[in-house]
């Protein structure tokens, strides 16, 4: 078992969460309009918000993609940055975290 077995198990666990989110919110966004004007204003934002949550889901999805490659080459936890270790404090919290904490402030 490597070093960060644990975090990319979790990464994977996580990845394939959001994939079942984004197949529920693909399923939401998709149906038809309901036929009433009004009640189509209300269906349309509700679509926009769906819309706004599945880009920030995909957004973690590209997130953890890199993580996993980044474990995979050897480089998690290396701060992109400066090339500190990043602590593993930081990285239990932002398990796709790419900088340390000062490059990152």
């Amino acid at each position: 078992m490597t070093k960060f077995e644990a975090v990319r198990q979790a990464l994977v666990a996580r990845y394939k969460e959001l994939g079942g989110d984004m197949e529920r919110l693909e399923a939401l966004t998709t149906q038809p309009l309901d036929a009433d004007f009004a009640e189509q204003a209300h269906e349309i934002e509700e679509i926009e918000a769906l819309e706004a949550l599945e880009g920030a889901k995909l957004q973690e999805m590209a997130a953890i993609r890199a993580a996993l490659s980044r474990i995979a080459e050897g480089s998690y936890g290396i701060c992109e940055v400066c090339g500190a270790e990043i602590p593993e404090a930081r990285l239990k919290v932002m398990p796709a975290a790419v900088r340390c904490v000062a490059c990152a402030a």
